[in-house]
Formats: C-alpha cells, sequence, structure tokens
C-alpha cells in the first residue's frame, strides 16, 4: 500500500505525527530561536456571547475545585443555572474537541455548577458602595445581568419590571419543561441579596422623569422582544389565531387557552419550537408546525427540531399559509431558489385546525423611549455607540433593544458590557475592552497522547412521560459525569502542566514552578531545538526568534 492510501485509510481521529525527515527542526552550531510559554484564546471562549472565561472553570472543575470554578464563572454570567439550561451553546459549536471525537459538553457542566451553587447557597461578594444609583429598566436576562455586575462594582441599582415576576422572557417565553422556575427565581434571589432591589408592576412611562424622581445617576434600558409579529394573511370566519409569545405566556402563568386537538403552528424558529411542544403538554393531540423553507435553512437549532419531532410535533417544509376560512387553512408549496429564498409553485392544498398560533418573530414595545431627547431608532430597536450609550446623555441600552442576535446569552453578554461602560461613564473615563489573544484552532494542537473519549449524556425522560406535564424533560450531570466532561476539555492555548515539555527536554533547560505557576526556561542550557513546543499538546509554548 502506497502513502496516500495509507493516509486515506486512517480514520479522521488519528493523530499519529507524521514525521517529515526532510525537514530539519532540530538544533545547530548557534541558536536561532527560544520557547516561549503563552496563553492563547481557546475558541470556547471566543465564542461565548457572555464572555465567560470557559477554559479557566472548566479545567478548576476538573481538578474538583467546584466553588472556584463558580466563581470564575460568576466573574462574567450571573445566571449559570438557566444557562445550563436555555443557552443555544454557540462554544460548543467552535469546540476544537469537535475535530477530534465530539465537543465538550460545556452547557451541561456549566448547568451543574449553577445547581450546585444554588445547592449550597454560595454568594458573591460587592465592592465597596460607590454612592451612585443606577436605574435599570426591564428584569429581563440583560437587565438582571447590568444589575448584578453594577452591584458588584459597588452602585445601588433599582430594576423597574412591568411585569408581575422578574424574569422578563426568560419567565414567559422559554417553557418550563427547558427552564423550571424554581432554578430561576433561585439565581434572581441571589442578585436581590446583593443589594439589588426589584420593583414588579411597574411600567416606565416617562423615562426621564423617573430618573430625576428616583435621582438616578445612570440608566440602563433593558425591554425585552415580547411583542409578537402578525401575517397579513386573509381570513374569515377564521378559527382562533393568537401569537405564539401570548401563548406561551399564559402557558407560564397558568392560563392557556384551549385550542383544540390539531394546532397549526406558522414559523420555523425556536419559539416556534416551544410553542408546539407548549401544545402538545397543552391536550393538542397534533402540533403541526408550517414553514416555508427547508429544515436546512430553518432559523431554529437543529436540536430543537429534533426534540420537537421525538414529542410528536409534525413539521410541513416547504409550505407557506395563503388563506384562513373557517378551520381550513389553504396553503401553497414553495420552492427554493439558488439563494435559498422560498419562491411559490402555485401548488395548493388544505389543512384542517382548530386554531393557528403565528411564531413570526417578535419586537420591543419601545415607544416610551421616542419622548427621549437624542435617542435614535433602528426600526424596532435603539442606536447606541461603542459605549452602549443612547444619543441621551446617561440612558445606555442592550438586550433586546439593540440591534443584535436576540439569545439569552447575547443578552446577557450585553448587560455585562453595559456595566462596565455605566462604570466608566460615572467615573468619568470610557470602557476599553482588553486586546484579545489569539485564537487556537485546531491544526495547532499536538494530540497524540489523547484518546478517545465518550462524552457525558445528559438524559432524556420517555415521550409519555415528556408531553403529559411541564415539568423538566432533561436531566442534569452527576458530579462525576460532570468532572468527567469536564476532563475532556484540551486546554486550548493554555498550559494545563502536563509536564510534556519537562520530560522532553534533551537539555534539561525546563524547570517545574510549582503547582500552578507552570514552568521556566534556562536560555543558557536551551538549544532551539523546539522538542518542548512538538510535544506541548495544547499550544502554550511557541517558538519565538532568538
Amino acid at each position: 500500500m502506497d502513502e496516500t492510501q495509507n493516509t486515506a485509510a486512517r480514520p479522521a481521529h488519528d493523530l499519529t505525527p507524521v514525521v517529515d525527515l526532510t525537514v530539519h527542526h532540530g538544533a545547530g552550531p548557534y541558536r536561532t530561536r527560544l520557547p516561549h510559554y503563552v496563553s492563547l484564546l481557546p475558541p470556547c471562549n471566543h465564542a461565548c456571547p457572555a464572555g465567560e472565561n470557559i477554559q479557566a472553570w472548566l479545567a478548576l472543575a476538573q481538578a474538583g475545585d467546584y466553588r472556584r470554578a463558580w466563581e470564575i464563572l460568576m466573574a462574567d454570567n450571573p445566571l449559570p443555572a438557566t444557562h445550563g439550561r436555555v443557552c443555544y451553546h454557540p462554544c460548543e459549536s467552535a469546540c476544537n474537541r469537535a475535530e477530534f471525537d465530539a465537543a465538550v459538553s460545556i452547557h451541561a457542566v456549566e448547568r451543574f455548577l449553577g445547581d450546585m451553587a444554588t445547592a449550597e447557597g454560595w454568594a458573591v461578594p460587592v465592592a465597596q458602595a460607590t454612592g451612585k444609583r443606577v436605574l435599570v429598566v426591564g428584569a429581563g436576562p440583560s437587565g438582571l445581568s447590568a444589575a448584578y455586575h453594577l452591584a458588584r462594582l459597588g452602585h445601588q441599582v433599582e430594576i423597574r419590571e412591568a411585569g408581575p415576576v422578574p424574569g422578563g422572557m426568560l419567565h414567559f417565553g422559554i417553557p418550563a419543561y427547558r427552564l423550571p422556575r424554581s432554578e430561576l427565581l433561585a439565581e434572581i434571589a441571589r442578585i436581590e441579596r446583593m443589594g439589588v432591589r426589584i420593583v414588579l408592576n411597574h411600567k416606565v412611562a416617562d423615562l426621564i422623569a423617573e430618573r430625576d424622581a428616583g435621582r438616578f445617576d445612570a440608566v440602563f434600558v433593558a425591554i425585552g422582544a415580547h411583542v409578537g409579529k402578525h401575517a397579513d394573511i386573509p381570513a374569515r370566519d377564521a378559527v382562533r389565531v393568537l401569537d405564539a409569545v401570548a401563548l406561551l405566556r399564559d402557558a407560564a402563568t397558568g392560563g392557556a387557552p384551549l385550542l383544540g386537538r390539531r394546532v397549526v403552528v406558522y414559523g420555523g424558529g425556536n419559539t416556534a419550537m416551544d410553542a408546539a411542544r407548549s401544545l402538545r403538554r397543552l391536550g393538542a393531540n397534533e402540533a403541526l408546525i408550517v414553514y416555508r423553507r427547508d429544515r436546512a435553512h430553518m432559523p431554529a437549532h437543529e436540536f430543537e427540531a429534533d426534540e420537537a419531532m421525538a414529542e410528536g410535533v409534525k413539521i410541513k417544509w416547504l409550505t407557506t399559509i395563503k388563506e384562513i376560512v373557517g378551520p381550513t387553512l389553504t396553503v401553497e408549496r414553495m420552492t427554493l431558489d439558488d439563494k435559498g429564498r422560498p419562491q411559490p409553485t402555485g401548488e395548493l392544498e388544505t389543512l384542517e385546525a382548530d386554531a393557528v398560533v403565528l411564531a413570526l418573530g417578535q419586537d420591543c414595545d419601545s415607544e416610551f423611549l421616542r419622548k427621549v431627547p437624542g435617542v435614535e431608532f433602528k426600526w424596532d430597536t435603539v442606536v447606541v455607540n461603542s459605549q452602549m450609550m443612547t444619543g441621551h446623555p446617561g440612558v445606555f441600552a442592550g438586550g433586546d433593544m439593540v440591534p443584535a442576535e436576540r439569545t439569552v446569552t447575547v443578552a446577557v453578554g450585553h448587560g455585562k458590557k453595559a456595566a462596565r461602560c455605566i462604570d466608566a461613564w460615572l467615573r468619568g473615563t470610557t470602557y476599553d475592552k482588553p486586546a484579545s489573544a489569539s485564537l487556537v484552532s485546531f491544526d495547532m494542537l499536538n494530540l497524540p497522547v489523547f484518546s478517545d473519549v465518550d462524552p457525558a449524556v445528559q438524559h432524556h425522560l420517555a415521550e409519555r412521560d415528556r408531553v403529559s406535564g411541564f415539568d423538566e424533560v432533561l436531566a442534569g450531570l452527576t458530579e462525576a459525569e460532570a468532572r468527567h466532561e469536564a476532563q475532556r476539555c484540551l486546554s486550548c492555548g493554555n498550559c494545563f502542566e502536563c509536564d510534556n515539555c519537562y520530560a522532553a527536554c534533551p537539555e534539561q533547560a525546563i524547570s517545574k514552578l510549582g503547582v500552578g505557576q507552570g514552568y521556566s526556561v534556562d536560555p543558557g542550557k536551551c538549544t532551539g531545538c523546539g522538542t518542548c513546543f512538538e510535544q506541548c499538546p495544547c499550544h502554550a509554548i511557541e517558538m519565538v526568534a532568538d
């Protein structure tokens, strides 16, 4: 078998290094390079919208230091138990380990740490009081995040929320089978214990008047997208038509309407999947999603569609609703053009339904901000500068209020950034984000010391149990499973003191500095051969010209 055939026969995860003897990497009559230890940016950290230092807290979790791991996590995200359940974990899509066997289940370890913190009653310290007061409008994920980080910085924070409970779309837009309310409220209560005051059933109508009356030094507006979009569908004597946001809100408060046995959900996003799964729990024998594009082009995450179909939800792809007459829906088959856009075919058919739920996206009710001088709008969102401040000095905005992807983790990241920008503004400066290190890709790693390790699996309840109510459907990891999963992290770009460099150095030029202190290189002994660099599995060493 020739070399080409041999290479092709290797499995994708074969990490056997290829030795090319035609390239000389060793030492010569004089040294041309020296090894330097570096801390680079792991792709998981880079992909996290909340800016978590994921690699750092995974390293502590794999060592069993769960309290310290949680503290590192909480430096960026005040809702780990919540995020471990509802975040779409883009960190895992970026994880280098996915190129090897399977991505680290980061969200599951995050949930484990969050649940442990709640059970143990771990608290977060706050800085000395600054005497500054900040008003936050909206107790959703962005508002809660901003309030938390501002409180940690020593500012006095008050949140004013129009709804009867805190949480915003976390409470009213995410079904309880994904996010149990007890877990959410426990994390919110921890924020309140830090001194944050939450005023419920208080809708802000005149922002400037409330700011001045409360003697607030700054304002952060974080109203969620609670207003469902509607489609222009001709309807005569139509069955009941309502939007998905209203359905999910009613289901969260125990007042969901009876919509019949066969309900059509119109839309292809994550909200459509949540609405259809909720309908199954509310008694619908058939929940049918009608979506105008195919599965490859749906906005919903693929695992959301998988879980919906596992619970008996049906999806009719490449279909759009043209007209509703009584219980009859006239739908048209669609086709996709070369740019993935749906085009009508003229092929019509009819469906029968007892109700139709529209899941076509949401808008923010930002009308009250139009009274604030200097605030500019782009559609239903507010224009902010690099410091997240609107055109009115001291009024900041984030989350669904500003142009960005509308997810829980993005909103929490906005809250953290806004808190830092507000803190800087109150001190008369501006917030400058520190420069990031270089990103570590999979081909930069040297992994022959690793082997395939199956990831820990979160278990679902049986289908017949899952749709019988709104109890949580996905179990968390045990301590052993969470630690096992954390140990699958490759520590990309960051030394984890595996001693490979120390053992490999032929000149004994590398010294160990102690646990957690890393290594040092003696330039008087080092010949620049690069053996340490080639033996470092995580690319925590780079060879630099001498």
